[in-house]
């Protein structure tokens, strides 16, 4: 009898606790599924504000543009502004071989431009002057963003004229604060998709430096300012190394004067 009451105890509590751990079990799917409802809450509120942001982006590239458009008609007027500030620009100018160089000083006009629908793609458009090496007034290369984070990158065939093509150059040493030159020209950017007709990437980090960087404020790069701010960042490095210094030695100076005393 007594074992038969100790079995009945133990069952007892078996499906009291199996009873437990199903209403904790049913509380924690309630509150799994009320912080999802929360979540897609936020899902829509996030879709929505992405949409406000492309709309107010659209809206103010349409305010940008002819301002743009005249910033180019004065760039125009200053030579080899363009050059000038990818030779400049501390990625850009490792792109450019000597070669590169000398067709550059013929580039006109530079252009970044958003697809109407900012969220669709962009193209970058090098505008040049009747030159000795290329038919081509203007070089393209656009990026239509596709689904799954696929890039679709077509560009400009480039027709160089008899006997010229590609220029590579050759890799140099750097001397003092001279760049080495690149070793491949930058025109092979374009002839990427060239071969391929129709090119398909994830990443072009050019394009990116072209696009955020030198085409919002090419000034900047012009005048040189980005080199003269990584040159007092360095000036005010040395001088707190220099400062290190000169307490170590005057510490030093004074443990040689003990001695000498002693």
């Amino acid at each position: 009898m007594g074992a038969d009451k100790g079995k009945k105890q133990k069952l007892g509590e078996a499906e009291q606790a199996k009873n437990g751990a199903e209403n904790i079990d049913g509380e924690l799917v309630l509150s799994i599924e009320k912080l999802q409802e929360i979540q897609d809450e936020l899902e829509k509120i996030n879709e929505e504000a992405s949409e406000k942001v492309l709309e107010v982006e659209q809206k103010y590239n349409e305010i940008r543009k002819p301002v743009y458009d005249k910033r180019n008609d004065v760039i125009k007027s200053i030579p080899d502004f363009w050059l000038t500030a990818f030779m400049s620009h501390p990625a850009l100018s490792e792109l450019l071989t000597e070669e590169d160089q000398k067709i550059f000083k013929h580039l006109s006009d530079l252009e970044v431009e958003d697809f109407k629908d900012v969220k669709s793609g962009y193209s970058i458009t090098f505008k040049f002057n009747p030159n000795p090496y290329f038919e081509d007034t203007k070089l393209t290369k656009i990026f239509t963003f596709l689904e799954d984070g696929i890039t679709k990158i077509t560009a400009t065939s480039i027709k160089w004229k008899e006997g010229m093509g590609i220029p590579n150059g050759v890799a140099e040493e750097k001397k003092g604060n001279k760049r080495s030159h690149a070793e491949e020209s930058f025109f092979s950017w374009f002839t990427g998709s060239e071969h391929k007709g129709v090119m398909f990437e994830i990443h072009d980090e050019v394009a990116d430096i072209i696009k955020d960087d030198l085409w919002p404020n090419p000034l900047t790069y012009f005048n040189n300012e980005a080199d003269e701010e990584d040159g007092m960042e360095d000036d005010d490095d040395d001088e707190e190394k220099g400062s290190d210094g000169s307490e170590d030695d005057d510490d030093e100076q004074d443990d040689e004067d003990e001695e000498d005393e002693d």
